[in-house]
């Protein structure tokens, strides 16, 4: 008997997949690829929730490490998310998607606050939304974030996209003997540093019993496995 799919998810994608070729900012030929494989997923009428990155465009912890106040950057970091977002709003929409911007800062001529209530209203009538400004509050990564829209909003599961299968003992893209990990505890996961996300995104996750899929989103149509629950990159639970 096949697998329901998960009905409502929470989708993390981290800033650098936004660069696609290039070495700065975003790639409209990204964009176009992954707004497709969103709209792929409209026959399953799930509920999603996406939490991006700033990293193509401005990275705050860097930024700090190099002299800049820590909270001046994460504040920018936070405000190069609110860009991504608003990037693939508009993708989404020119394709025939509906979907809505919330940001924790606030923004209002071009996105909506963040509040769980109209959140939810937006779920009801299967809209996409997209999850800006990360928290909210400095010292706090979008995988943190990811993790606490998920237990807001009730996701089943948080589908963390990256460049390659899974999660490796080594880096993949240097090593050929790097082997993937199909299942790991979270727990797994921060006592071997396996640095897939931070500590805090990992406990609020295990706290919540909200596994976490790691997966290549750039193989068309993984996205899609991953909500039919078929088996592709490392389960984390």
């Amino acid at each position: 008997m096949k697998n329901k799919p998960f009905q409502r998810v929470l989708l993390k994608l981290s800033g650098e997949m936004f660069k696609g070729e290039r070495n700065y900012g975003i790639d409209p030929k990204f964009l176009d690829f992954l707004a497709q494989e969103i709209h792929d997923l409209k026959e399953l009428n799930i509920e999603i929730g996406i939490v991006i990155g700033g990293g193509n465009i401005f990275r705050g912890l860097a930024a700090s490490m190099n002299g800049m106040d820590r909270v001046t950057a994460d504040y920018t970091g936070m405000l190069a998310t609110i860009m991504n977002a608003l990037a693939l709003n508009d993708a989404l929409k020119k394709i025939g998607l509906e979907s809505r911007v919330q940001s924790a800062l606030e923004l209002k001529e071009v996105t909506e606050p963040f509040i769980l209530e109209k959140t939810l209203h937006h779920f009801e009538k299967k809209r996409i939304v997209i999850f800006a400004g990360g928290t909210g509050n400095p010292y706090f990564t979008t995988d943190t974030t990811a993790a606490l829209r998920a237990v807001e909003i009730k996701s089943e599961v948080i589908l963390k996209a990256t460049k390659v299968n899974g999660i490796y003992n080594e880096d993949p893209e240097k090593s050929k003997n790097a082997k993937q990990y199909k299942t790991l505890t979270y727990l797994d996961v921060i006592n071997q540093k396996l640095k897939i996300m931070d500590t805090t995104a990992l406990s609020l996750s295990m706290d919540n019993h909200i596994p976490i899929i790691v997966f290549n989103l750039n193989e068309k149509g993984n996205i899609k496995r991953a909500i039919n629950k078929e088996t592709i990159g490392t389960l984390i639970q």
